[in-house]
């Protein structure tokens, strides 16, 4: 058998994104603009993060807003391109090792994206994009547990189940930013629960467990974390009410999520789960979360030898 490469690239499984990075590319906002009013709100907010990726991206979006400043759309996506650039100074190293210099830069850059997305908030309240970039903002200026929550809290009123917004504050409220593991699992289950059958939001319960196991020292501490009966039985439920519910609908975001998934059982050695997630997701993948096993592309093309062998259906 040939060797298997992991299709990483997000636009080969959500084709909008290379269409809205073209319309980008070619300095066509009213175009990519009409795209984006006309998806859900989920893929919406990641769209805006897709495109805020793209070389020159800042400049067109800047163009757009002097000539409407209530373009909310053209706010949150400036928004997000300025948070990216920030957290590439800082860095995803933990706070002890960025330097003084690196986190004036930081909270330099966020502090312009959060005066866009504070003047778009005021004039469209209602965009879920705009409150969902700004829980980063939140984040990274360590406003604090309590503005974190009042903007999701507005995010929620507008969006019910918006998952990347979820994920955000699912950070927030994780001990290595001012939080605690009894908030960040309540919140999970809370969001998990209140979500329809089928959602893709029973995802929050693997995720957190992922980053509770990540923080705990030493291979055997991890090891008993994931494999206990109380984390493994939390784990499955929440595949079995989305990634293995009949319900379960592929809109933007289910690769990640059926790769968290696929990750979690990949830990505990589950290999009929993990290849099932991968009969699934064909070629598609993501780096997050495998990035915490290895490299990505090598871990998953492992983890896929053992999970669908030669002559296993694919």
């Amino acid at each position: 058998m040939p060797p298997h490469h992991p299709v990483l690239d997000v636009a080969v499984a959500y084709p909008k994104i290379a269409e809205l990075r073209s319309l980008l590319t070619a300095q066509d906002w009213s175009a990519a603009r009409t795209m984006l009013d006309v998806a859900e709100p989920v893929e919406r907010d990641y769209l805006i993060r897709a495109g805020s990726e793209v070389a020159g991206c800042a400049e067109l979006l800047r163009g757009v807003l002097a000539g409407d400043p209530a373009d909310s759309a053209a706010a949150a996506m400036l928004g997000q391109h300025l948070i990216a650039a920030a957290w590439a100074i800082r860095t995803a190293a933990r706070a002890q090792h960025v330097g003084k210099e690196q986190f004036a830069r930081f909270h330099d850059g966020l502090r312009q994206a959060e005066m866009v997305l504070i003047d778009a908030a005021a004039r469209t309240p209602d965009d879920p994009a705009v409150w969902s970039a700004r829980l980063t903002t939140a984040r990274g200026l360590e406003l604090g547990q309590s503005e974190a929550r009042r903007r999701y809290d507005r995010l929620a009123e507008v969006s019910p189940h918006h998952l990347p917004g979820q994920l955000q504050l699912l950070q927030q409220l994780c001990p290595k930013w001012s939080g605690s593991w009894e908030k960040g699992h309540a919140f999970a289950r809370e969001a998990a629960a209140a979500a329809p059958e089928g959602a893709l939001n029973a995802v929050l319960i693997p995720e957190v467990h992922i980053e509770h196991w990540l923080e705990l020292e030493g291979a055997a501490a991890r090891r008993a974390y994931v494999m206990s009966d109380a984390v493994r039985g939390e784990v499955y439920e929440a595949a079995r009410r989305s990634v293995w519910h009949p319900e379960f609908r592929r809109t933007h975001g289910w690769v990640l999520v059926m790769n968290t998934f696929a990750a979690y059982f990949a830990m505990v050695d589950d290999m009929p789960a993990v290849g099932s997630l991968f009969t699934a997701l064909g070629d598609l993948a993501t780096e997050s979360p495998w990035r915490y096993l290895g490299d990505p592309a090598t871990v998953i093309s492992q983890f896929r030898a053992r999970a669908l062998p030669a002559g296993s259906p694919a």
